[in-house]
Formats: C-alpha cells, sequence, structure tokens
C-alpha cells in the first residue's frame, strides 16, 4: 500500500474512533486532526479540499479555540478574508456549519 493510502486508512480509522454527535460534530474538539479534515470533507460531498478551504477551516477552528464557540457565517465573511458568496462556493450545504464539521468543532449556535 501506498504511503498516501495508508495516511487516508489511518486518518479513515481515526475519524470512525471519535465521539461525534448525532448530526456528526466532533463531541470532543481536542480529537481532530488535520488528516481528518479530508475524510470529514468527503463525508460531506467535498473533494478535494483547496487551499481555500483549509483557510477557512484553519479559521474556525482557531477561532473556536480562542472564543469557545464557532463564528456565525456572518462573522466568518467578515473575519476570514473570504467573502461570503465565495464560502457559499466553497461550502454549499451551509459555510459556517459545514466548515465547523469539518474543522472538528461543535455547531455554530444559530446553525440548524
Amino acid at each position: 500500500m501506498s504511503a498516501i493510502r495508508q495516511d487516508a486508512a489511518e486518518a479513515q480509522r481515526a475519524t470512525a474512533a471519535v465521539d461525534r454527535d448525532p448530526e456528526g460534530f466532533f463531541v470532543h474538539p481536542e480529537q481532530w486532526t488535520e488528516e481528518m479534515a479530508p475524510v470529514l470533507a468527503r463525508e460531506s460531498g467535498i473533494d478535494p479540499l483547496t487551499d481555500r478551504h483549509w483557510e477557512v477551516i484553519r479559521f474556525m477552528r482557531n477561532a473556536y479555540l480562542e472564543r469557545g464557540t464557532a463564528p456565525s457565517v456572518r462573522t466568518l465573511g467578515k473575519a476570514s478574508g473570504v467573502p461570503i458568496k465565495e464560502l457559499y462556493q466553497l461550502f454549499p450545504k451551509g459555510p459556517a456549519k459545514l466548515a465547523a464539521k469539518i474543522a472538528g468543532i461543535p455547531k455554530p449556535r444559530g446553525c440548524i
């Protein structure tokens, strides 16, 4: 097995082993690793993750770790440097909710 496939398989197993709520959000954000993000993204219909996706994912994660809560889509659009229109292109099913799920953090308040 190639090293890339082996890493992907390990990330898949690690993702399956974490505690998630019924909607798929991490219960314990500290269990998340960047290697899990592509697996989580594929589960949500996003493949591959581009540099722009990573910019949003890292912003979401850092905002959560600093404030204890995930930013709303409005805050995400204003503070991340990625315009709201582009956020919806990157994360079509809801930017704040989907980016939070891929970033391994709880669902943002106000998301349904």
